[in-house]
């Protein structure tokens, strides 16, 4: 199986990779151009949302610490190597590492950053229930980091659902960071019509 050597953010890590996974002769520049936006804090939770072989999860694990840290994927092949480069890089106690379709078998809520570097190179069914539900899985103020090679779709849900995004190009990729301002953001036509309904009680209580 290939191995490399990566340095990110001052850590040096191992990876071992086979075919079955995406990138496996080296860090994908989308995942690297991302990790280039994000700054990991002491006490972050950080997710890593289709974790792969683990370059970000592990990366976080070193920055934060390896409790704070979860990562997920649907593929067994790729979970059996996070492990393995989780073990491999000194940050498997206390991680957790779970096989999850999207965010369907993450308990948690409360993380204050997730990563994603979704597969867009298919229909947006995936990227639609990895931003629906991260935005559920964050805490309040939590940031959500997703890289892309488009933007206009990613650009409107994003908004749709945080209400807004800031948005970075970096070699050929775009990084999308949003932030949980509240529990849901209303969208205007919501907003509009409870407007409009505070004006007619208003005026019901003035008739009255």
């Amino acid at each position: 199986m290939p191995e490399f050597t990566v340095e990110i953010k001052g850590k040096t890590m191992l990876f071992t990779t086979n075919d079955k996974v995406f990138s496996p002769s080296g860090p994908d520049r989308g995942t690297c151009a991302m990790l280039s936006c994000v700054e990991f804090l002491p006490e972050d939770k950080v997710l890593d949302l289709g974790c792969g072989y683990g370059i970000v999860g592990i990366l976080a694990a070193k920055l934060t610490s390896p409790a704070q840290v979860t990562m997920c994927d649907i593929s067994e092949d790729a979970l059996t190597l996070a492990r393995k480069n989780a073990a491999a890089n000194d940050v498997s106690e206390n991680i957790q590492i779970l096989k999850s379709d999207g965010l369907a078998a993450v308990p948690d809520s409360d993380y204050t950053k997730i990563l994603s570097n979704p597969p867009y190179h298919t229909d947006f069914s995936v990227a639609k229930n990895f931003i629906e539900q991260g935005f559920r899985h964050l805490a309040s103020g939590g940031m959500f980091y997703m890289v892309t090679k488009r933007r206009d779709w990613y650009k409107n849900k994003l908004i749709s659902v945080f209400g807004g995004v800031q948005i970075i190009e970096k070699d050929g990729y775009y990084i999308f960071i949003a932030q949980k301002r509240s529990a849901r953001p209303k969208n205007r036509t919501t907003a509009a019509k409870t407007q409009r309904l505070s004006k007619k009680l208003a005026r019901k209580k003035r008739k009255s």
